[in-house]
């Protein structure tokens, strides 16, 4: 299955883990990872809105969840966002919201992201980088929330935060008083459940109408 994330497909982080993980297994002198185990562990942890893949892959696949750290980094190396992968309703949405709202890119992304999201026609749009290779901070933490409520000059009750994790996007935005939009694709889970659904605020599936559900539903935040 081949899933999306709010922006980009998820299948750029799928192939960079991927060959990290061969990278590493190979230098152990192994193997490259079984991918259809694989993708049962990436479904299972997007179900559970919880716990780290890259722990959850290091043990599976690497020996030891001590080895996330060196996974990590191995990921970046090939974590890219090549030109035709972004959604096609992000720059819709974006239009839509043109000067009548302050948006921000809160994301645990690379550097590299800054410079595909310029390529793709994003950058014009944003007014704080919320980068966490950049910014220091990565979500969960409310440290990166903060740091981009600062940027952007609002207070928690005037944003809105839209993300596909429960765990990393929902409730720690909820937590600092932001309202909040779970977008089920990428790494949300196919079938939510009853529980699930009733966290955020607003629930959708793309980001097509979503823009006059904001404004109209909820207010401009800015």
């Amino acid at each position: 299955m081949r899933c999306r994330g709010p922006i980009y497909d998820d299948e750029n982080f799928v192939v960079a883990v991927l060959t990290a993980l061969d990278e590493l297994r190979a230098a152990d002198g192994v193997a490259p990872a079984d991918r259809d185990r694989f993708r049962e562990l990436y479904d299972a942890q997007r179900a559970a809105q919880a716990g780290s893949l890259r722990a959850t892959l290091a043990e599976e696949f690497l020996g030891g969840r001590e080895r996330r750290a060196e996974l990590h980094e191995r990921t970046r190396a090939h974590w890219v966002h090549p030109a035709g992968t972004m959604y096609d309703d992000v720059l819709p949405f974006l239009r839509a919201l043109d000067r009548r709202v302050r948006f921000g890119v809160l994301a645990n992304q690379e550097e590299d992201v800054v410079r595909a999201l310029e390529r793709d026609g994003v950058a014009p749009f944003v007014d704080v980088w919320g980068v966490s290779a950049i910014v220091g901070f990565e979500k969960p933490s409310p440290e990166l929330f903060a740091w981009c409520l600062d940027q952007a000059g609002v207070r928690p009750e005037q944003a809105v935060h839209i993300g596909n994790r429960l765990d990393t996007d929902v409730r720690p935005a909820r937590a600092l008083g932001l309202r909040t939009v779970w977008l089920l694709r990428g790494e949300a889970p196919d079938h939510p459940t009853a529980e699930q659904l009733a966290e955020p605020d607003i629930v959708v599936r793309s980001l097509e109408g979503l823009a006059t559900r904001l404004l109209d539903r909820i207010g401009s935040p800015g």
